[in-house]
């Protein structure tokens, strides 16, 4: 559930500033008759994730279980993949969101309400279609799935509150800071959804190996018990993981892992750049 509320928070916090941008350029800019399809795309948005959501949830029920292992397998390592360039692209564009939101809707506003409906669609329904992916990936090693949308829906509305507040100017959050902490933590999430996703494949057969457990931790951390739930639901912990589950793991996190520490945290010393020469002077002439 942690994680969830994590995914939720950060995931509600990006749209809701997305939101808080637009809403605030369209006022700055005297467009108040564009806030309708503001709000119309960021509407469509919600519905469609919604949509997306329990199209994912309800769809794989009538298949056989090979068909619903490799849906969920499939589906699981996407999550992971989406869930990583989200990390690494918030590491990367926090500090420039602003700028970069407001060129496409300055360029939408000469195109008038649908392009304006485009653009908030665009940019939430994004964030609304990762978000619900991340939680039916979350909710595969959950017992049941109120407690993944009961975490979501805490996180975003956290979001939407932060969000406003940012908006009003009454917080002033470091977005680059918490965007890159956070997703020290979403790393670790990622890396369970991906062991999760290889032990589906393995249960569909796809993949070989379901009988190579690495190791049996069952009986010092049960899954049935409150820190065995507690892990399965913020990292997808499993005390019982087979040998590719760990490989994957284990490389996910050394591979991305360093991508990331060195995009988020080894560009702060930079080399500068060497002066310019100080071109010769020139010899005077001889009359």
């Amino acid at each position: 559930m942690v994680a969830n509320v994590l995914i939720g928070l950060r995931e509600g916090l990006e749209a809701s500033l997305v939101v808080g941008i637009l809403l605030a350029y369209l006022v700055r800019s005297a467009r108040r008759d564009l806030v309708p399809s503001l709000w119309a795309g960021v509407a469509t948005a919600v519905l469609v994730s919604l949509a997306a959501g329990a199209a994912l949830t309800f769809g794989p029920k009538g298949l056989t279980f090979e068909a619903q292992e490799i849906i969920g397998g499939s589906l699981s390592l996407v999550a992971a993949g989406l869930l990583t360039w989200m990390i690494l692209w918030m590491g990367r564009a926090a500090r420039h969101m602003k700028s970069d939101l407001e060129g496409r809707l300055s360029a939408a506003l000469g195109a008038g309400s649908r392009a304006v409906f485009v653009v908030a669609l665009l940019a939430v329904g994004r964030e609304g279609l990762e978000t619900a992916l991340f939680l039916w990936a979350g909710a595969q090693s959950s017992t049941s799935l109120t407690g993944p949308l009961v975490g979501a829906l805490l996180g975003i509305a956290v979001a939407v509150v932060l969000g406003w507040a940012v908006y009003r100017g009454a917080v002033r959050l470091d977005l680059r800071r918490f965007f890159s902490w956070t997703g020290v933590l979403l790393l670790v999430v990622a890396a369970g959804v991906v062991a999760y996703g290889v032990h589906d494949l393995q249960e569909a057969g796809v993949l070989p190996g379901l009988d190579a457990v690495a190791y049996d931790i069952s009986a010092l951390v049960p899954p049935s018990s409150w820190v065995g739930t507690l892990l399965a639901g913020m990292f997808t912990f499993s005390p019982a993981p087979t040998v590719l589950q760990v490989v994957a793991w284990t490389t996910y996190l050394a591979i991305v892992g360093t991508l990331y520490v060195r995009q988020v945290w080894g560009g702060s010393a930079r080399p500068r750049s060497p002066a310019p020469a100080t071109p010769p002077t020139p010899a005077p002439t001889q009359g």
